[in-house]
């Protein structure tokens, strides 16, 4: 008798849902309790805290229905083998594209072409509800329905021109790579990840946001004291107008070697009280330049095993708010706990992120610390050594 593997597959899936949903459970309770955290009263204003808690419960509840339909959806079309059926019908297409449906890699191109196109309409729905709704409700959303749909339109287009030559590489390796096809693999997987972390924000994230030179000024007089003090080869600095679609703020990092870029949402700059502020976000984020977080979390994804995905996503969760654990102590000893203090306050305030957080589901599903955890860490008293 033949192992049920379509069934078991399926179960794993519905098993994993429910699991997940306890945990969601749990975190709705836990953003249902009508308080500040007592670490957080007096530093969380009360007007915020609602506002944050309003905010919360509606990602909750949409979140709750999103993820019942696709749990629906997704064992259908396994339980009712649909997508045997529409391999079949993708090597139909391409017989009457007057192409070879033996060629294996026109033939998955085909199959990936039309799963894309069904993910792109079952998804549409609940993209714009998030957007246009939930985002737009608590004053997130900023963009126009048609910069929506444009972003949308360039999403797809980068797609097909950046698809298929990845896809048919991969079948190629497959086909020929024999006893060696999993080291084949993971050196094409790693080269490709290398050349679109170099390209991205070269090439791809200008086509969606502008980025502009910070202004000279003592912003960035700041920040540079600061690269140069920790022989950080800065060697751009922008601003991205993050604003034109969300009032959510950020800051990041990237580069290879000798050529790295720092990069400020004109949200973040809009957000801070002052400098010292935004200059203490900068310091955690070349905390994990200074203590390699940046490439030991690039190898770790390189080693992920699909069938065990839940548990290694897990795993690197733990590791990353370890990281974020480690930055903040780096800046700490650069002499920025008030300012990353505030800043980080004043972050979660801005973004309305939950202030009351369930430890099980924190555990699972965050890859950074809840506020009330860094508040305390930074809090601490340095340990001295004897």
């Amino acid at each position: 008798m033949a192992f049920p593997y379509m069934e078991a597959v399926v179960g794993f899936m519905i098993l994993m849902y429910l699991f997940e949903t306890y945990l969601d459970l749990r975190q709705h309770s836990a953003l249902k309790l009508p308080t500040l955290p007592k670490t957080l009263e007096g530093v969380i204003s009360q007007e915020k805290f609602e506002k944050s808690r309003a905010y919360s419960l509606d990602k909750s509840h949409f979140h709750f229905v999103h993820e019942f339909v696709t749990i629906l959806m997704d064992s259908a079309i396994l339980f009712f083998r649909i997508l045997p059926w529409f391999w079949k019908k993708s090597g139909d297409f391409v017989v009457l594209a007057g192409l070879n449906p033996e060629n294996e890699i026109l033939h998955t191109l085909a199959f990936l072409a039309g799963v894309m196109f069904w993910s792109q309409i079952t998804d549409l729905p609940f993209s714009l509800y998030s957007t246009f709704v939930i985002e737009a409700r608590h004053g997130f959303n900023k963009q126009t329905i048609w910069l929506y749909f444009r972003d949308l339109i360039k999403g797809i287009f980068l797609a097909v021109i950046l698809g298929p030559p990845i896809v048919s590489a991969i079948i190629y390796i497959v086909q020929k790579g024999g006893p060696y096809l999993a080291i084949y693999l993971w050196a094409f997987m790693f080269i490709l990840s290398i050349v679109m972390m170099t390209l991205y924000p070269i090439l791809i994230a200008p086509l969606f946001n502008k980025f502009t030179p910070l202004p000279e000024g003592g912003l960035r007089e700041k920040i540079e004291k600061l690269a140069a003090s920790l022989k950080f080869p800065l060697k751009k600095l922008f601003v991205v107008d993050g604003s034109t679609r969300s009032s959510h703020s950020n800051a990041y990092m990237y580069g290879f070697f000798k050529n790295k870029r720092i990069v400020l949402y004109d949200t973040l700059i809009q957000q801070c009280k002052n400098d010292e502020e935004i200059v203490a976000v900068i310091a955690h984020e070349l905390g994990h330049w200074k203590l390699n977080h940046t490439m030991y979390s690039f190898i770790a994804v390189q080693h992920t095993v699909i069938p065990l995905q839940h548990l290694v996503s897990f795993g690197l969760n733990l590791v990353s708010r370890s990281f974020e654990f480690q930055a903040d102590a780096f800046a700490k000893k650069l002499g920025y706990t008030s300012s990353l203090r505030a800043a980080l306050v004043k972050l979660q305030e801005e973004n309305l992120s939950a202030m009351n957080t369930d430890p099980w589901y924190s555990a699972y599903h965050y890859s950074h610390p809840p506020l009330v955890e860094r508040l305390a860490a930074l809090d601490e008293p340095d340990k001295k050594s004897d």
